[in-house]
């Protein structure tokens, strides 16, 4: 075994931390026979030869012998070996992407010409997998249909195979990996996508194993979207309930439950235990089931590994769940949905109202990947999410906390929901109760009650004061309270003896900013001498950022803050930007003498001045509004910068000190098409404008009638994203409303 591996010079190739010397020893630690140096071994490859995915000389060098490992029953583990290297040769360039797109005097250049040569070595020898389809064990006959449908260069042949081996496969979560991997040929390979079309939509009414109806279901509508049939919604519940009421035969029935159970029996191999193999799953794209072992198994080693630790998390989100698998499969229909929302909105009702929770549980998840992207109705959604937080189970208990965090304003329809569950629970505040019903630990708690907030309810207001007595306060609370209104004023004094407290050390930032925002939200003025004392005391450590947010919050206090006036008048001439601006704000705000402050503002509007420095001064401008009218000319040249922000805080500036729609307009919209991350800055602008703003009404009727959200990214999100979305079509409504009462 291993034949030739000493006659490379692996010293002399690379991977990901130097050169590969040690290389063959992860080769050979693939092929022990003890489990727990398998496991570091094939984390090593991952950690090193594939590193994120990374293709090095070292990682070509493997090639020969990874195939030779994967031909040879007697290794173990096989399967993740074949994870490996489907992931290694599965790697596809762009269309645009030249192989000599990189930069060769980067000391981390990796030729792209290194992903084709993989592709075709594996492909080279992409015999072996042809074998591995009936191999005696399951984990290597689930890695194996993946690794066909990726890297086999006859996909007809391979085609004909799978379909075959589906007639005598006896383990489901296998028979689902055949289907998924007869769908990825259908998608990868024009010529064969008919008839494969045509087979997914035979096996999908045709099959009795409801499990294997909703894989076929759900690879048919990925590789034809067009033909997903009008009953969708109906077709996919039904097979759910099936699946739901097969499971629970399968328990009455006594032994050990087992998704295989349910679904339609099994030969012995992994069960229910094993995760759906989702595509896109890391280490390779057939996920880590490949090499996991699961709840029932024995003899997987404690190894503190990333391999190990992804197992374990695995393995806690299918801990309990009947059929784990039809998590992936619903995330797959749900993805060739797209942009069907009604359709997909119905859907996750019906999981919702499913007796099954962990129907609920994955309809939660499903729904977060859909609000993020997309605009819709979910006034329903949101109450049967909220209806959740009742549930004995934990984990959906903390889904259902989890999605309705992000929510904001349109928590809304769960707000009763939180509140009871928050009032009820007699840990209030306290650190955790049993399973029987309560919000466990501070984590849960705290999430319900940053949701109750976001979503605006004053309902959160007593609950935040009793949070504000413990010892430790989570930041996204504090943050939350601007939401809240007049109602959070209360809160002030005890905002204010929480800011007293704070040491004035090199930590004083992340602990004094929520708490300053905090109190600029409520307007707690009577905190001055306890905000004075962080401004003056600012360690040099981050004395900037410290300084500008003890600023931030003199500038909210207003009139209140007049006391401060010698320390703001100090500040004018700070060399810092965002200080200096800042404290022009404060002075203005408390004493609205503009004798100091427009100049202080205009030193940082001249040629040579920064972006982030031009625009700090513009919105201190903004902030000051038409007393600041001979500033105007100053602002002017902001107009036609290079820089997009300076171009928008610019124009808005000068709109609001000098009402010049007619210079402010054009330039926002031209900003508007460019960057979609300035539309809620420039919305705000447009609803003020209200019919001076006319030019922009079919900008406005176009946002409003577009049904992806403006900041949906693909791969990432973040916790501000809906709100932020949402905060843009209230004032795009805002706006058109002005535009159209101007207009008559």
């Amino acid at each position: 075994m291993l034949t030739g591996i000493e006659e490379v010079d692996w010293a002399s190739l690379g991977h990901a931390y130097g050169p590969a010397d040690d290389v063959p020893a992860l080769l050979r630690g693939l092929a022990s026979a003890d489990s727990a140096e398998r496991e570091t071994a094939l984390d090593g490859m991952y950690g090193a030869v594939h590193h994120q995915g990374d293709v090095y000389d070292s990682t070509l060098a493997c090639i020969p012998f990874l195939i030779e490992l994967v031909a040879d029953p007697a290794v173990q583990d096989r399967g993740g070996i074949v994870e490996l290297l489907t992931s290694i040769g599965g790697i596809e360039l762009d269309d645009d992407e030249e192989l000599d797109a990189f930069d060769p005097d980067d000391e981390e250049f990796i030729p792209a010409a290194n992903y084709a040569m993989a592709a075709a070595a594996i492909a080279a020898g992409a015999d072996v997998f042809l074998g591995l389809v009936g191999d005696p064990d399951p984990e290597v006959r689930l890695a194996a249909p993946c690794a066909l449908a990726s890297l086999h260069p006859e996909p007809a042949r391979v085609l004909t195979l799978l379909r075959e081996r589906l007639t005598v496969e006896r383990d489901t979560e296998v028979r689902l990996a055949l289907v998924a991997a007869v769908g990825r040929i259908a998608l990868r390979h024009a010529s064969l996508r008919a008839e494969t079309v045509e087979w997914l939509d035979w096996l999908a009414r045709a099959a009795q194993d409801p499990g294997l109806r909703l894989a076929s279901l759900a690879q048919l509508a990925r590789c034809a979207p067009g033909e997903i049939p009008d009953d969708i919604v109906r077709w996919v519940t039904e097979l759910l309930e099936e699946i739901r009421t097969a499971a629970l035969r399968a328990r009455g029935g006594g032994g050990g439950f087992s998704s295989a159970g349910a679904a339609g029996g099994t030969d012995g191999g992994t069960g229910a235990e094993s995760v759906w193999p989702g595509e896109g799953s890391w280490p390779g794209e057939s996920g880590w089931s490949g090499e996991s072992g699961w709840p029932g198994e024995s003899g997987w080693p404690g190894v503190p590994t990333l391999a190990g630790q992804v197992r374990e998390l695995l393995e806690e989100h299918v801990a309990g769940r009947p059929a784990p698998w039809t998590e992936e499969l619903l995330r797959t229909l749900h993805a060739a949905l797209d942009d069907r929302v009604d359709d997909r909105i119905a859907l996750i009702l019906a999981q919702l109202r499913s007796p099954d929770r962990w129907q609920r549980s994955d309809a939660i998840w499903l729904c977060g990947g859909l609000i993020r992207v997309w605009r819709g109705r979910y006034e329903e959604i949101v109450r049967l999410v909220g209806a959740q937080l009742d549930d004995p189970e934990p984990r959906l208990r903390e889904a259902a906390t989890s999605f309705l965090e992000r929510l904001f304003e349109l928590g809304g329809p769960a707000a009763d929901a939180l509140a009871i569950r928050l009032t009820d629970d007699p840990d209030l505040p306290g650190a955790s109760r049993d399973g029987s019903g309560g919000l466990v630990g501070r984590s849960g708690r705290d999430g319900a009650l940053l949701a109750l907030a976001r979503a605006g309810d004053g309902r959160a207001v007593p609950l935040l004061a009793r949070a504000l007595e413990e010892p430790d306060v989570r930041r996204e609370l504090l943050y939350a309270m601007d939401g809240l209104g007049p109602a959070a004023a209360g809160l002030a004094p005890l905002l204010r003896r929480r800011l007293a407290e704070v040491e004035l050390d090199e930590g004083l930032f992340d602990r004094a900013a929520p708490l300053l925002y905090a109190l600029a939200a409520v307007r707690g003025g009577q905190a001055l001498p306890e905000v004075l004392r962080v401004l003056r005391g600012a360690p040099e450590h981050r004395r900037d950022w410290v300084r500008e947010a003890a600023l931030r919050t003199l500038a909210a206090f207003g009139p209140a803050a007049r006391e401060a006036v010698p320390d703001l008048r100090g500040l004018l001439d700070a060399e810092s930007a965002a200080v200096s601006t800042m404290a022009a704000r404060a002075l203005w705000a408390a004493e609205g003498d503009r004798g100091d402050v427009l100049p202080a503002l205009e030193r940082w509007l001249r040629p040579g001045s920064s972006a982030p420095d031009w625009c700090c001064a513009a919105l201190a401008l903004a902030a000051i509004g038409p007393a600041a009218a001979g500033s105007a000319a100053a602002l002017r040249p902001g107009l036609a910068s290079r820089d997009l922000w300076v171009r928008v805080r610019s124009a808005t500036a000068l709109w609001r000190v000098s009402g010049r729609a007619d210079q402010a307009l054009p330039v926002l919209l031209a900003a508007w098409e460019e960057n979609r991350h300035a539309r809620v800055d420039i919305a705000e602008c447009l609803a003020e404008m209200g019919p001076a703003a006319s030019d922009a009404q079919l900008t406005i009727l176009t946002e409003l009638t577009r049904r992806r959200r403006h900041n949906a990214r693909e791969g990432g999100s973040g916790s501000h994203d809906i709100h932020q979305d949402e905060k843009l079509l209230t004032l795009c409504r805002a706006a058109l409303a002005r535009m159209e009462r101007g207009a008559f």
